[in-house]
């Protein structure tokens, strides 16, 4: 039975430590995921107004931490219904386009989601869009994708600007690297726009853990763990840390220290450790929780997680690091005051 026809939550608006006031701005939050890009921008004092995500386990979540249930496929809604707002968040997935002789931007974006980010920002015409994706996005295709997504915005009227950031450079324990793309409407005259230097807090996977008396049943014990430098002292804390292996060391199998940032959270994957990966703590070799994983994304301490520890597990790596994304929004801010003008 599908998870929305069993949940039962009481839609109501709950007050949470990273909402501030709304002053001014709005917002929509497309391939919403658990709202990561919702907590970055309302601890920023905006306002969402409308969100889409399609899985129903993940609107479960949504729904359970901002009170309310986001709209499902996005392909089947209608950018004329989409309400007003001056930025579109989008962490949009990974697809390659088809593409035949010259590139026709916007065209060539038909049968890809990313045309429903595009279609949504040609109608309502957003000050800023704010997009997110895998590091790999700028190299999908030989690189022809990415160039679609450029071309597509210089001619639906946005100049944009692309980098890639690492989590652990922006005080989250997690090498996960991700490329940002920002996009200003043309006629706001912003050209220059700098993505925000690397913080000079660093914290490790040691800095993120729970008590034992919650990881007792993530402990991994089995006779094929290898431990080859367990004693290592990281040399860049910010990357991670191999110290072991479990078997033969694939995916899913490999030990790190909790002394330097973790590996990339993962939606998917096998291994003993999988979508985790294996630390060594406190002489033992387990999994991180799912609070930790909330955690090492960056996600405040009274986000409501699924009890179901799979789900958490899969949401957590599907998600998106929260202080890179309110790091990078503070420079969107510095790039156009305006649209914080109340804050």
């Amino acid at each position: 039975m599908p998870v929305s026809t069993l949940f039962k939550v009481e839609i109501q608006k709950k007050k949470k430590s990273w909402q501030k006031a709304k002053r001014g701005f709005e917002f929509i939050d497309l391939f919403a995921g658990i709202g990561g890009f919702r907590i970055a921008l309302e601890s920023h004092g905006g306002e969402c107004v409308f969100s889409s995500e399609w899985d129903e386990n993940s609107q479960e979540t949504y729904a359970n931490n901002f009170g309310e249930m986001p709209d499902g496929d996005i392909t089947k809604i209608d950018e004329s219904e989409v309400p007003s707002h001056s930025v579109l968040c989008a962490g949009f997935p990974c697809q390659a386009f088809s593409i035949s002789g010259k590139m026709k931007g916007f065209d060539d974006t038909r049968g890809t989601l990313f045309f429903d980010v595009a279609r949504i920002a040609k109608k309502v015409k957003p000050d800023v869009l704010f997009l997110e994706n895998v590091k790999n996005f700028a190299k999908h295709d030989d690189g022809k994708t990415l160039e679609v997504v450029k071309d597509t915005l210089d001619k639906i009227g946005y100049n944009y600007f692309t980098q890639i950031l690492r989590s652990s450079d922006y005080g989250v324990p997690q090498a996960r690297e991700r490329i940002y793309i920002i996009a200003f409407r043309k006629d706001l005259h912003i050209k220059d726009f700098e993505f925000p230097p690397i913080s000079n807090t660093v914290k490790t996977v040691e800095d993120i853990l729970e008590n034992e008396n919650y990881t007792q049943n993530f402990i991994i014990d089995r006779p094929d763990i290898h431990l080859k430098k367990p004693d290592a002292v990281p040399v860049d804390p910010r990357r991670p840390l191999q110290i072991g292996q479990i078997n033969n060391g694939g995916q899913g199998e490999r030990i790190y220290s909790p002394k330097a940032a973790g590996i990339t959270l993962s939606a998917y994957g096998g291994g003993a450790a999988s979508k985790t990966g294996a630390y060594l703590i406190n002489g033992k070799v387990r999994k991180l929780t799912p609070r930790e994983c909330a955690r090492m994304q960056g996600f405040p301490e009274d986000y409501e997680i699924p009890q179901n520890k799979n789900l958490a597990y899969k949401q957590f790596g599907d998600s998106v690091s929260v202080p890179v994304l309110k790091a990078i929004f503070q420079q969107i801010i510095k790039a156009h005051p305006k649209l914080t003008s109340q804050i």
